[in-house]
């Protein structure tokens, strides 16, 4: 099943997508959730990011390629760090270069969505845990993660975590096929099969950790290939069995000088 959330005209809603129709989402999403009555075609609403957390946390490192290519070794255990609901932005929605940074780099992962609380669970457990699955993008300010000191700020930024364009709930994520664009050029292509940890050990890992609500999301790394986006470009992550979520760049407006 491919749960969306979307607007049309001024209404913003859950759906189910069966083909392209847009179907009313039977209760929650986090529910027994079930296709409804059919509503719109695909192409008359706008989607939007397709979940609502209260935390999105991401991983670091979980490809061995991806490590050595940044100069680094593969972690003992594995590298977590917390991305703001803020910086959430939906499919179409452009991902905003800020002034104070002079490279911005593409980040193609797997994005696991949480569908019940999750605290101190075993891998298999926490596999029953997920709702299903949606392409995302950890966009990162590279040249301020590489001055040091955590990365908040260089992970942070509003528009830094694309999610979309739906979470497709029957899918295995062992061996998925993840390729990143950038202006049409492939500039990352492998698979999940590649990640140092599977996704029920990092959401186990994570659980242990901070309890894992609904809507959660779990960020589960990049793999080789990341470099600098281009302002005026399109970023797209396509992932097997989940569709494509395409952004435009745009550069942060300059502020107005002081009087």
């Amino acid at each position: 099943m491919r749960i969306i959330r979307y607007r049309y005209h001024d209404h913003v809603d859950w759906g189910v997508l069966v083909g392209d129709v847009v179907h009313a989402l039977v209760v929650s999403p986090y529910e027994d959730a079930a296709p409804g009555p059919p509503l719109y075609p695909l192409d008359s609403v706008a989607l939007l990011a397709p979940c609502q957390p209260t935390k999105i946390v991401a991983v670091g490192r979980n490809y061995a390629a991806h490590a050595a290519e940044l100069g680094n070794v593969v972690p003992e255990e594995p590298i977590i760090f917390l991305k703001p609901p803020s910086a959430i932005i939906g499919p179409e929605q452009a991902i905003v270069w800020p002034a104070a940074s002079a490279r911005v780099d593409y980040e193609g992962e797997l994005a696991a969505v949480i569908g019940r609380r999750c605290q101190a669970s075993a891998p298999p457990e926490a596999m029953h845990a997920i709702l299903g699955y949606t392409c995302g993008n950890d966009v990162t300010a590279r040249d301020l993660q590489q001055r040091g000191g955590p990365w908040s700020r260089a992970k942070g930024y509003d528009t830094f975590c694309p999610l979309g364009p739906w979470i497709e709930t029957d899918l295995d994520p062992a061996d998925l096929r993840i390729v990143t664009r950038v202006a049409g050029q492939v500039r990352q292509d492998a698979r999940t099969s590649l990640m140092v940890y599977s996704v029920g050990e990092l959401i186990s890992f994570i659980s242990h950790i901070m309890t894992l609500e609904p809507g959660d999301v779990v960020l589960t790394g990049t793999p080789a290939g990341v470099g600098p986006l281009v302002v005026d470009a399109t970023v797209e992550i396509e992932i097997e069995g989940l569709g494509l979520l395409r952004n435009p760049v745009v550069r942060a407006a300059a502020r107005p000088s002081a009087s």
